[in-house]
């Protein structure tokens, strides 16, 4: 889930390859929370998202070599593991509300993730937050009032979730920008996959119940996507900047309105749009301004926060 945002200043010279491999990519992970809506709640979220990434590291056999001959030193190993904590616990947490609120909810409170993101670079990374990005950070904040409205509808834990899982997933990605000074970006994605799932391992095992031919297929189909949506990312990172490719990811609220409305029954809530569209205008306020700054991204694009 983390993918590196490519600062050359060649990275540049292909936006339209950019805007459309992203496209591509909001489409794979909008496929994604599709799968797992259907996948229902029979199966415990930790089996779930255990089963998801068991089924991935097929994907990192080829690498197996590479990473038995890797000699780390004790902090990158502590790095490793403390991202994989992290993650799991995100990782669960999504797969937990995915399964009992709308996809556009999920979705759109996905979108603070890079924003607690921000927030942890200035407190542990030693960024500077000057005031027009604490400004952007309250915007952010005040779109997720506007998609929870508590006291004007009931939070159920799927919501609370989510909330605490895009806290999980920020966390994850700041490890991720310490760790990948240290290891190639091969090595990040696969040490991340193969530590989610021993992390996931024990929890799977203490709610486990047997799967189904169909929820597994549904699994199998879930992690080739959502390989694929990283790869397809990675090349909208290497085609443009991410002042380019951010503001692109607020379609994805847009495929998930209308898939969870027009296949799932949903219905359309406009308050959720609305917040949506005020976080991904923050964020993008952001990244336009590191970019005009002319240092080293530090928010993510939003679709390096998914599963």
């Amino acid at each position: 889930m983390s993918a590196e945002q490519d600062t050359r200043p060649e990275a540049s010279a292909r936006p339209g390859w950019g805007i459309f491999w992203m496209v591509v990519t909001g489409i794979f992970f909008v496929g994604v929370t599709a799968l797992v809506k259907v996948l229902g709640t029979r199966m415990p979220a930790p089996q779930a998202a255990f089963l998801r990434y068991a089924m991935g590291l097929v994907f990192i056999l080829p690498m197996l070599g590479s990473l038995w001959r890797l000699r780390l030193d004790r902090r990158t190993w502590a790095l490793f593991g403390a991202r994989g904590v992290l993650h799991t616990a995100g990782v669960a947490l999504w797969f937990f509300a995915m399964a009992r609120i709308p996809i556009a909810d999920v979705t759109a409170m996905n979108y603070l993730a890079p924003i607690y993101v921000t927030i942890g670079a200035a407190l542990f990374l030693g960024e500077h937050m000057a005031l027009r990005r604490i400004m952007a950070v309250g915007v952010a904040l005040i779109g997720a009032l506007i998609i929870l409205r508590p006291g004007f509808r009931e939070v159920g834990p799927g919501h609370l979730a989510m909330l605490v899982a895009a806290v999980f997933f920020g966390g994850s990605y700041l490890m991720a920008k310490v760790v990948s000074g240290r290891c190639s970006a091969g090595v990040v994605v696969a040490m991340l996959s193969i530590t989610v799932s021993l992390g996931l391992a024990p929890l799977a095992v203490a709610v486990w119940v047997t799967p189904r031919w169909d929820e597994l297929a549904i699994l199998l189909a879930l992690a080739c996507l959502a390989t694929i949506g990283h790869f397809t990312m990675t090349l909208a990172f290497r085609a443009a900047p991410l002042v380019v490719t951010q503001p692109v990811t607020f379609l994805q609220l847009v495929w998930a309105v209308l898939l969870g409305a027009l296949v799932f029954d949903e219905g359309v809530d406009i308050f959720v749009v609305l917040g949506g569209t005020v976080i991904v205008a923050a964020i993008s306020f952001i990244s336009w301004r590191e970019a005009v700054l002319k240092r080293r991204a530090i928010t993510p694009t939003v679709s390096a926060t998914k599963v």
